[in-house]
C-alpha cells in the first residue's frame, strides 16, 4: 500500500473542515495538526476574510522600506532617460548629481540611488532592451597606444557612413575629435568627401581652434592618396601649417576605437531617421555636439564633460602658408607635375600630391637616403638595392 502524500495547503483544508465540525477545542485541535494555537486563530481568520484563498501563503514583503528610492528621485531619473534615450545609468546618474545644486557635493551621494538602482528603475519601466549574447568576434591585432598627454596633442577625424536624407540628396558627415579631452570639435553634413569640401571644413576648423601637432585618420580619400607616405593634397597641406599626418592600418578601424564609438553615439541619435533635408541634419548635428560637450558625461574622463577638459590651440592658422625649408646639408628636388623627381640620373615617382613642391634628400649612409617633406619623413632611397623602403608609421620620422 503506497504511502498517502499529502501538503500544506491540504493539511490546512482538513484543519478548517475539523474547527467547523466543532467536534475538538481549538487546543486539541492545534495539537492535533501540530501547530501553535496562534496559528490556528490566524488560519481561522483567514479562510473567514478570502475563504480558500486564504489558505495560500501570502507575501511576506513589507509594505514600506525606509531605504525604498524616493519617488520624486524615481520621476526625475525617468524624466531624463525621456530627454536623453541612449543615456544608460551611469550617464544618468552623473548627470542628474552634477546638477542637484541643493546639497554640497559631499553630501549629494546618500540622496541619490546606486548604479544598480537606477538599471533596474529603467528595467522596470521598460526603458532598457537586452542585446543578447551575440556572436564573439573573432581576435584582431590592436595598435599601440597613441600617447596624447594634452589638449591639441592629437586629433581624429574620419567621415561616417554615409546616408541620404529625406530629399534624396547623400549625406557625408565629416567629424573631428580632440583626442585627449574627447571634445567634438566638428560634424559638418557635406554633399561628398571631396578635397576641396574638406579642406574649407579644416580652414574654419583651424580658424576656430587653432592648430593641433597631429591628426589621425584612416586611408581613404581625401586623407590619403598613391604615392610615397600615402600623402594627398590635402594632408600635403597639413604637413605645411606643422601638423603631422597618422593613419591607421588599413581595414582596422578599431585603432581609432574613441572616433568610431562617437560615430556609434551620433548615428543613433542623429541619422535614425534621417532627417528631410541636409539642412535640417546639419541643425541635428549642432544639437548632438552641443550636447556631446557640454552635457553628455564621459567615462573616460571620470564623467566629466569634453568642455571642460579641452582649450584651442595657441597656434593659430597663419595668414599664407610658411614655405618648406630644409637644413644645408639636404639636396632639393623640386616635384614636377606628373608627381616624380630627378634623381641619380632617373627619374622617381614621389606623389602628384606634392607637384611644384621641394623635397629634401638627407644622405644617412653610403647609398642610403631619406626623402623628406617639410618635418616629415616620406621613404627611404636605398641604390645599394634601387628600392623604396618604408620608414613606418608616423610620428617616427619626424624630425
Amino acid at each position: 500500500m503506497p504511502w498517502r502524500e499529502t501538503d500544506v495547503r491540504t493539511e490546512r483544508l482538513q484543519f478548517i473542515a475539523a474547527y467547523q465540525r466543532g467536534l475538538f477545542s481549538m487546543t486539541d485541535l492545534c495539537e492535533q495538526f501540530g501547530i501553535a494555537r496562534k496559528t490556528g486563530y490566524q488560519l481561522v481568520h483567514r479562510y473567514a476574510a478570502l475563504g480558500p484563498a486564504g489558505l495560500y501563503e501570502g507575501s511576506r514583503r513589507p509594505r514600506s522600506s525606509p531605504t525604498a528610492t524616493r519617488q520624486a528621485v524615481v520621476q526625475r531619473v525617468l524624466a531624463c532617460r525621456a530627454r536623453h534615450p541612449h543615456w544608460g545609468p551611469k550617464k544618468l546618474l552623473q548627470y542628474l548629481m552634477r546638477r542637484d545644486t541643493r546639497l554640497p557635493a559631499s553630501a549629494r551621494t546618500p540622496v541619490w540611488p546606486g548604479v544598480s538602482t537606477v538599471a533596474r528603475l529603467l528595467a522596470r519601466a521598460g526603458l532598457t532592451t537586452s542585446r543578447g549574447r551575440g556572436r564573439v568576434p573573432p581576435p584582431r591585432p590592436k595598435a599601440a597606444p597613441v600617447q596624447s598627454t594634452a589638449p591639441n596633442d592629437l586629433w581624429t577625424a574620419d567621415y561616417k557612413g554615409p546616408f541620404r536624407t529625406g530629399d534624396g540628396r547623400w549625406c557625408y558627415p565629416l567629424t573631428v575629435m580632440d583626442h585627449c579631452s574627447r571634445f567634438l570639435l566638428r560634424c559638418e553634413a557635406l554633399l561628398g568627401p571631396t578635397d576641396a569640401a574638406t579642406r574649407q571644413g579644416f580652414e574654419r576648423l583651424f580658424t576656430d581652434w587653432g592648430l593641433p601637432r597631429r591628426i589621425r585618420t584612416d586611408n581613404g580619400t581625401p586623407f590619403a592618396g598613391p604615392g610615397v607616405g600615402g600623402l594627398s593634397p590635402l594632408s600635403a597641406w597639413w604637413i605645411r601649417l606643422g601638423i603631422v599626418p597618422e593613419r591607421i592600418d588599413r581595414g582596422h578601424p578599431e585603432q581609432n576605437p574613441q572616433h568610431e564609438r562617437m560615430h556609434r553615439t551620433l548615428k543613433a541619435e542623429t541619422a535614425r531617421p534621417p532627417a528631410p533635408t541636409l539642412r535640417t541634419q546639419q541643425g541635428r548635428f549642432d544639437r548632438f555636439q552641443a550636447e556631446y560637450n557640454h552635457e553628455r558625461p564621459h567615462e573616460a574622463l571620470a564623467f566629466d564633460v569634453p568642455a571642460a577638459r579641452y582649450h584651442a590651440s595657441p597656434r593659430g592658422l597663419p595668414t599664407q602658408v610658411p614655405p618648406v625649408e630644409y637644413p644645408a646639408h639636404y639636396d632639393t628636388r623640386r616635384v614636377h607635375d606628373h608627381g616624380d623627381i630627378r634623381w641619380q640620373g632617373r627619374r622617381l615617382f614621389v606623389s602628384e600630391a606634392l607637384a611644384g613642391e621641394y623635397v629634401g634628400v638627407e644622405e644617412v649612409d653610403d647609398g642610403v637616403w631619406d626623402l623628406w617633406f617639410s618635418t616629415v619623413r616620406l621613404v627611404r632611397l636605398d641604390q645599394r638595392y634601387g628600392s623604396l623602403q618604408p620608414v613606418g608609421p608616423q610620428p617616427s620620422g619626424v624630425r
